[in-house]
């Protein structure tokens, strides 16, 4: 059973783009895996909104860090945010900020685009 989809934001896909063809391979592995296992040492929540993708290649640890988009069930959206290489034993803070803001800017488009779409609406009818 899948539990949720994953789309990848610009910043992701121009990570990934620049990882050596196995990592990368890796990567979108795990990833595929954790959205039919909910794995914790795959996918792990941060904070209340931010969770991590989590690959280990060659000693190395790779991060994707994502947010969930419920709003339109059954489609369970997993937003990707960027990713990066983790250095030390802690996430640092300023790429769970960085995650945190993106969602906003996500949502507030979101909702911007949803009222646009009713207004519209409200117009047409009227």
């Amino acid at each position: 059973m899948e539990y949720f989809e994953v789309r990848f934001l610009r910043e992701v896909e121009d990570f990934l783009a620049n990882l050596d063809s196995k990592i990368r391979l890796k990567i979108t592995y795990n990833i595929d895996k954790a959205r039919f296992t909910l794995d914790t040492k795959l996918f792990k929540k941060l904070t209340n909104e931010i969770w991590e993708f989590r690959t280990r290649y060659s000693k190395l640890q790779y991060r994707l860090l994502a947010f969930w988009d419920k709003t339109e069930k059954p489609n369970t959206l997993v937003i990707c945010t960027h990713g990066f290489v983790k250095k030390s034993q802690k996430t640092q803070k300023d790429e769970i900020e960085k995650a945190e803001r993106i969602r906003k800017i996500y949502f507030d488009l979101r909702n911007k685009k949803y009222t646009d779409e009713k207004e519209r609406i409200r117009i047409n009818i009227s």
